[in-house]
């Protein structure tokens, strides 16, 4: 860390340089966290720092005011360097009111900046955080470097000469929040300015009012004596490109358009609404004019059925859910199975089981994704990793779904799907083409319904294709044909040949790579959100000197072809999940291998720290 005397902010007071910073906003679901926090990452990205943020929402749609279970929070981790994570301890946490601090002060770390509205400390918001004392007047607080802010009544004063109501005024105080911390970090106000002159320049009096606020906070930063020096943050060093800031649900939307491109084929989503995938729903809802068509259904059945319906008609098809949502869908998915159709089917995993915690994140629904269906109905399953991978994973799965004519699940969680970091902007000539061939009428003398190619995938027909008419629904199948058919034998050599069709997968993806050493003591295997984490501790472990190496998995129905031999050369293999342990159970009962489990369903991500230290058990 070097010291400077004055840094980009034209800071007066002492500025330190440092690799990054992990920061937290907490406060009421009312009092604007997400907006400010969103507002911090574009203008962290612009200034050209590496990214990434963990949004947390309340479960509650109404949760009451100032109450424990409202507490809605904004992480960001920016970095002069390459990141993997939202942070693990947090370096400076802005708490809006007594319950945000309750429930989010154990992640602060010791000597922290601590950042609290004092006028919410009432003692009306006391009790409902159920505080028997003020912890800003006992030693509760003494391990932080705590800073107690009036912003309520800094916030009034700025816009008091504006004829603002009291409530209209208040909800101005996340832009104090934000425009302290821009000041703690050197972050430039104009990005957030114009933010303002486009979202309220219909209404001239409150975006004068975000404006003040915003820039009274800054000032008060400048101006406090209990902040003597702020932070700056150099720009991290990516590989050339354009980049935007991108959710996961975000990055799976323009993956399926771009499949969609890449394929010649119109995208029709046929969805319900339902946390945390709606905003797959809403993001692709926004370009008719790339020809998408977006369809709200009544209900889960109706939503997976429509899109079965549109892959029947010959358009790339997906629907979109979360583990509730799925539950329903699954009689239709064995439809499309049955029916050897191309079908993206959508799972951003939450909490459960049931309602469970529906804005919280888990990866607890893959064993559903393998066996969640009646009957042998084997479907590929792939996983994404990260808010960018979201990108490039739904482009794959549609290569998977057309080339071997079977629908293709894709899991992503809530941690992915709210979580943002920069996604490099890929130029359209290195995006894979993705080959369709449908027969024709010049086919139909040798044309039949379930005729195989190479990959034992059946004709894409489209319906009123002159001479190509055929049956069509989900009784079994009689080979080749296509007629209803209910010999026993005709019935096991189907199934044979389906689950056969979804195995030769294998052969068709890459082998899994492995990041470190190609043999040693410790393979990490990981799939999902758990990227980062698990990333970030094998880097941490191996510069200790420890013989670790790391395997994240993309393809988990059927899993690479190496992966036997991969995971063979060590000596142990550690599997962290947020479950209960049902990659682990996979890879038990398919490879025999007695890989031991790192499980929490706490709703959070992995710590570094928690995997890092989990290792160093195994391999004490």
């Amino acid at each position: 860390m070097s010291t400077t005397t004055e840094g980009t902010s034209g800071s007066a007071k002492q500025v330190f340089t440092i690799e990054g910073a992990t920061v937290r906003l907490a406060g009421d679901s009312g009092d604007g966290m997400q907006l400010a926090g969103t507002q911090f990452t574009n203008t962290s990205a612009l200034a050209g720092n590496d990214i990434a943020t963990f949004p947390d929402y309340p479960a509650e749609i109404r949760a009451p005011r100032g109450t424990l279970a409202g507490v809605s929070g904004f992480q960001l981790h920016f970095s002069s360097d390459d990141i993997f994570t939202p942070g693990d301890k947090l370096n400076a946490l802005v708490a809006m009111n007594p319950a945000a601090l309750k429930t989010n002060l154990a992640d602060l770390e010791p000597n922290g900046i601590l950042i609290v509205n004092v006028d919410a400390f009432d003692k009306k918001g006391l009790s409902l955080a159920h505080y028997d004392e003020n912890p800003l007047e006992t030693d509760e607080l003494d391990g932080y470097n705590l800073i107690k802010v009036n912003m309520t009544t800094l916030t009034r004063e700025a816009v008091k000469d504006l004829g603002l109501n009291t409530r209209v005024a208040d909800r101005c105080r996340n832009f104090f929040a934000m425009g302290l911390l821009y000041w703690l970090y050197g972050r430039s106000t104009d990005v957030t300015l114009r933010f303002i002159d486009a979202k309220f320049g219909a209404k001239p009096d409150v975006a004068e009012a975000n404006r003040r606020t915003l820039l009274a906070g800054r000032n008060y930063g400048e101006t406090t004596e209990a902040l003597p020096s702020s932070y700056h943050i150099d720009a991290a060093k990516l590989t050339p490109g354009t980049y935007r800031n991108m959710t996961g649900n975000q990055a799976l939307a323009w993956g399926v358009m771009a499949a969609a491109e890449c394929s010649g084929k119109e995208l029709f989503l046929g969805s319900y609404p339902i946390t945390p995938a709606s905003d797959i729903l809403h993001e692709l809802s926004k370009f008719k004019n790339f020809g998408v068509r977006t369809f709200q259904a009544e209900d889960e059945i109706a939503a997976v059925t429509s899109a079965i319906g549109a892959s029947f008609g010959g358009a790339m098809a997906i629907t979109t859910s979360s583990g509730p949502g799925i539950a329903l869908k699954g009689e239709a998915m064995g439809l499309a199975m049955i029916l050897e159709l191309p079908l993206l089917i959508i799972n951003i995993q939450r909490g459960g089981p049931s309602t469970g915690l529906p804005t919280k994140t888990e990866q607890s629904d893959l064993l559903q994704a393998m066996f969640g269906r009646n009957g042998e109905c084997p479907i590929p399953i792939i996983s994404a990793s990260s808010p960018a991978d979201c990108f490039d994973t739904a482009i794959e799965a549609w290569r998977i779904a057309v080339r071997f004519m079977t629908p293709v699940i894709i899991l992503s969680d809530g941690y992915i799907a709210n979580g943002a970091e920069p996604w490099r902007i890929p130029d359209v000539s290195d995006l894979p083409k993705i080959e369709i061939t449908h027969p024709t009428g010049d086919d139909a003398d040798t044309f039949h319904p379930y005729s195989r190619d190479e990959h034992l995938a059946r004709p894409w027909a489209i319906p009123g294709t002159p001479g190509l008419m055929h049956r069509i629904g989900g009784l079994e199948k009689q080979d080749i044909t296509g007629d209803v058919c209910y010999d026993p034998d005709n019935h096991q050599h189907m199934t044979d040949l389906r689950a056969k069709k979804v195995a030769n997968i294998a052969n068709d993806i890459p082998l899994q790579d492995v990041n470190g050493p190609e043999k040693g003591d410790l393979l990490v295997l990981g799939w999902g959100g758990t990227f980062g984490a698990c990333t970030t501790a094998v880097e941490r472990c191996r510069a200790e000197g420890l013989s670790v190496a790391h395997a994240h998995l993309r393809y988990l129905n059927p899993f690479p072809a190496n992966l036997a031999e991969l995971m063979g050369r060590y000596n142990k293999v550690l599997i962290p999940e947020l479950n209960m342990g049902q990659l682990r159970f996979l890879i038990r009962a398919t490879f025999l291998v007695d890989a031991a489990g790192l499980n929490k369903v706490k709703g959070k991500p992995f710590a570094v720290s928690e995997i890092a230290d989990e290792i160093k058990r195994l391999l004490a």
